[in-house]
């Protein structure tokens, strides 16, 4: 009664579905007096998944009501709301009927129908949908077990589904119809096309305003858009798509992110290596990434005389492993931390790859802890703490861990024995309590070696991106036979942790970009000034300067064009250089320099040697 009480009280509270005993369901369901309950709302994760799904089917009845024999696939929750694959037939549906559809959503969203799940069996599925014509429900029926097969009605509309689902639709207050797509049923390109409509719904109309308006600045940040302003990088169509060509300023801009986590490695006993591009097709069946990465990799390359197949590296630990095996190692020898910034190949789909942030071609601020079982903790925070310090550098404030597990229900996507998962899994878990962060704990996903705490990084916008990584690992050891001498004298098998705390250095800065909106923290800035002359006979001062400024490791450029000053201060603002140095007859006579900071104005004069002083305490 005191379950079916709190379920009841909090249904008045917005409550959106329950996790009952780690299971997300419907918050209406009747369970067990003993269930461990959590009843969840907008603010959780879940309970937004739950309503957005929810939204996918208002959505399918609005389309059934408004394009009558409309054919359904799939439409489940997504990131930022949903979608729905569906077939219209001989109907085009183009971004001009959003608005009628956004309509009727709404209208059948205020009846406030209830959804009702119902259990069916397999012969009455196919009978209701074979009374349809609906093929695709048709087959995804084939394939479900009988007895574990449900509907859910809305009104009079009803849909193949196992949940969970919302108390009802009348909590569906705004809606968003985003985009219309092509997508192959079941993501196969032999198959039949479909029309993907995606969606995004609210509780309150304000914030489908907010979220509107965010949209909307996230466009004036996209890093494509601002790296090609900012001239950072660049793709070329016959270079190839996904593979990001570095410019200049990009480039000096990688290399500092790169010195300075190469800096910190050093202080905290890495040690550097170089591997190279490619390996045999062996090295990747041994750790298991062949299997796993096969389909997503470039083709292989075969040599013609000895018949070998090579191929483009997807990842770095098994040539680490090949490092750290080459000779006999001892205890004594542990930790062995080796790092690389190595580049990685992955052929994804032309329609997934998206400016830096994905990408067939990245590179990986990689490192491979080697220990023994009792260093393990100490390394793992060792690691935490290095890539808290790195966000931290770069303005990341806001970020929560996620431990990533193995999905206890489908062990088929992962290596090893269940001892070892165990193992890892404890060891993460363990170490994180430690440190009071805020985690979340997520099943399923694990990397196919070892369970992992990634992090979930919110930008300036609020938007969440999982950049740096770290993962425990007992089984690629296992599989390349990796050995220590204990203080025993006899072999000992190390444990492996993997850590990223970029992820990616393509990833990263495209994210960085966008979360700064390409005003760079002053010690990455690609240029850290610009010297303005208001007139060409004040050159050789202001080159002089410059000279000045570099001796003091500070960089940046001198504007010498015969622009006037105004036009110069315009282009330095939207090239989002931090400093505007300008300088004319009075500066000249003094030795000094006006001070511009951009987006804010004019901070006075300085002396050369007043301003290196100065800008000094700003890094």
């Amino acid at each position: 009664m005191e379950i079916a009480r709190s379920i009841s009280e909090g249904l008045a509270r917005n409550v959106l579905a329950a996790k009952v005993n780690g299971e997300v369901r419907d918050a209406n369901r009747p369970i067990h007096s003993d269930a461990k309950l959590q009843l969840l709302t907008w603010n959780d994760k879940e309970g937004k998944s739950t309503f957005w799904h929810s939204s996918a089917h208002l959505m399918a009845e609005a389309l059934e009501a408004i394009y009558p024999g409309i054919k359904l696939g799939i439409g489940p929750a997504v990131d930022n709301g949903f979608y729905y694959d569906v077939d219209p037939g001989g109907t085009q549906i183009s971004s001009d009927d959003f608005k009628k559809i956004e309509d009727k959503m709404l209208e059948l969203a205020r009846q406030g129908n209830a959804y009702k799940r119902q259990e069916v069996s397999k012969a009455d599925a196919l009978k209701y949908f074979q009374g349809k014509g609906d093929e695709y429900k048709l087959e995804l029926i084939d394939e479900l077990e009988d007895g574990k097969i449900t509907f859910y009605h809305q009104g009079n509309f009803t849909d193949l589904c196992k949940g969970p689902h919302i108390p009802d639709t009348a909590k569906i207050k705004a809606a968003k119809l985003m985009a219309v797509a092509g997508a192959y049923w079941r993501g196969d390109e032999k198959r039949q096309q479909l029309t993907r409509l995606y969606g995004i719904t609210f509780p309150k109309q304000k914030e489908l305003t907010e979220y509107l308006e965010m949209l909307e600045e996230a466009k004036k940040r996209d890093h494509r858009k601002l790296g090609q302003e900012l001239e950072l990088f660049m793709f070329s169509e016959k270079v190839g798509a996904g593979l990001p060509i570095w410019l200049p300023k990009g480039a000096a801009l990688r290399s500092r992110l790169e010195n300075f986590l190469k800096q910190e490695q050093i202080l905290r006993g890495y040690t550097p290596v170089i591997t190279p591009h490619i390996g045999k097709k062996e090295l990747y069946v041994t750790s298991g990434h062949y299997e796993k990465y096969g389909k997503d990799s470039f083709q292989p390359i075969h040599t013609p005389r000895e018949g070998e197949e090579f191929l483009l590296k997807p990842m770095n630990c098994p040539h680490h492993c090949e490092i750290f095996g080459h000779k006999p190692r001892s205890y004594k020898e542990l930790p062995l931390r080796i790092a690389e910034f190595g580049t990685v190949y992955r052929y994804e789909q032309s329609g997934e790859l998206h400016g830096l942030t994905r990408v067939r071609g990245f590179t990986q601020d990689d490192a491979h802890l080697f220990c023994t079982p009792d260093q393990v903790k100490g390394e793992f925070l060792s690691v935490l703490d290095l890539t808290r310090f790195v966000l931290k550098k770069l303005g990341f404030d806001s970020y929560t861990a996620q431990i990533s597990l193995r999905d206890p229900n489908d062990k088929s996507k992962y290596i090893g024995s269940d001892e070892n998962w165990e193992k890892a899994e404890r060891a993460i878990i363990e170490a994180v309590a430690e440190t009071g962060l805020e985690t979340v704990t997520v099943p399923g996903e694990a990397a196919f070696y070892g369970p992992k705490l990634d992090f979930m990084v919110k930008d300036a916008l609020g938007r969440s991106w999982q950049l740096g990584t770290i993962q425990v690992d007992y089984n690629l050891p296992d599989r390349f036979e990796l050995e220590y001498i204990g203080a025993d004298n006899q072999p000992h098998r190390p444990v492996m942790i993997h850590r990223a705390p970029f992820g990616s250095m393509e990833r990263f800065i495209g994210v960085l970009i966008e979360h700064c909106n390409g005003k760079f923290p002053l010690w990455l800035a690609p240029e850290q000034y610009t010297i303005l002359p208001i007139s060409d006979k004040f050159n050789d001062y202001a080159n002089e300067v410059q000279k000045k400024l570099a001796t003091h490791d500070i960089r940046g450029i001198v504007d010498d064009r015969s622009e006037s000053i105004g036009r110069k201060i315009r282009d330095a603002e939207m090239n989002k250089i931090p400093y505007m140095l300008i300088v004319g007859e009075k500066e000249a006579e003094v030795g000094a320099v006006g001070v511009r900071k951009q987006g804010e104005g004019d901070l006075g004069a300085k002396t050369v040697e007043e301003f290196v002083e100065w800008f000094k305490g700003l890094l």
